[in-house]
């Protein structure tokens, strides 16, 4: 079988040529546990899902955030648990190289803490994405402590942020609250309902299912109902004509 695959011819290959590295592959390691795989995924499909119309902005999770200035993957480079960019196109990515990306860093970060994790996502992480990135959110969740607390930008510092009443926390940037329902990080609208995930958006879907099915059946039986009704009138006309009574006299 002839082979469609053939070789750069090497008079025109100059190996002292490297040309600066763009789509490059993540180079995150897997999550620390299922826990935090179903976190950051959580939060990734639920946003996915409530900003499905929206172009402008690509949502990640272990990702690997390469920025370092002389465009190196093997130096300056970072993986938050889970970041939001707007701003640019919404595609698909093997990572986010900032150069390649017009000079964009996330605008909200998420970090999801462990044990092996949280010293570095509250020091060196935190001074990074403050420093260098600039991101204007930062947020970091304890899956079995619970612990939530966010940060915002404030001339160059973060500034720590106060829960509502409800102990969420308002993100300025994705114009939506982070705050813990049933041991998970969800996001809020600014209104306070629960932006669903796909499987709340199954059982809406189902419950208004089986909503139309029951007044489908109530309607029919209404209207069982009243054809039964109607024969019995019919039958009790018949009747009282047989006895010589004209039903229409009794209207």
């Amino acid at each position: 079988m002839t082979s469609l695959a053939f070789a750069m011819p090497a008079e025109i290959v100059d190996p002292s040529v490297v040309a600066p590295p763009g789509d490059l592959y993540s180079n995150e390691p897997p999550m620390e546990s299922y826990q935090h795989l179903v976190q950051m995924l959580l939060l990734l499909e639920s946003l996915e899902l409530f900003w499905k119309e929206r172009t402008d902005f690509f949502a990640a999770g272990n990702l690997t955030i390469y920025f370092s200035p002389r465009q190196l993957k093997s130096e300056s480079f970072r993986g938050p648990d889970f970041f939001v960019v707007l701003g640019t196109e919404r595609r698909p990515r093997k990572s986010w190289a900032v150069w390649e990306e017009d000079g964009r860093y996330p605008n909200v970060i998420v970090e999801v803490l462990s044990d092996s994790t949280e010293d570095i996502d509250r020091g060196i992480k935190k001074q990074v994405y403050q420093d260098v990135f600039r991101t204007p959110d930062y947020f970091w969740f304890h899956p079995e402590t619970l612990e939530l607390s966010g940060f915002h930008l404030v001339d160059g510092q973060y500034e720590p942020l106060t829960p509502d009443a409800s102990g969420r926390l308002w993100s300025a940037q994705l114009e939506l609250f982070l705050g813990v329902e049933e041991g998970q990080l969800r996001f809020f609208t600014p209104e306070g309902a629960l932006v669903p995930a796909g499987k709340e958006l199954a059982q809406r879907a189902e419950s208004a299912e089986q909503r139309a099915e029951s007044a489908e059946q109530r309607a029919e039986s209404a209207e069982q109902r009243a054809g039964s009704a109607e024969q019995r009138a019919s039958r009790l006309a018949e009747r009282l004509r047989e006895l010589g009574v004209d039903p229409e006299t009794l209207k």
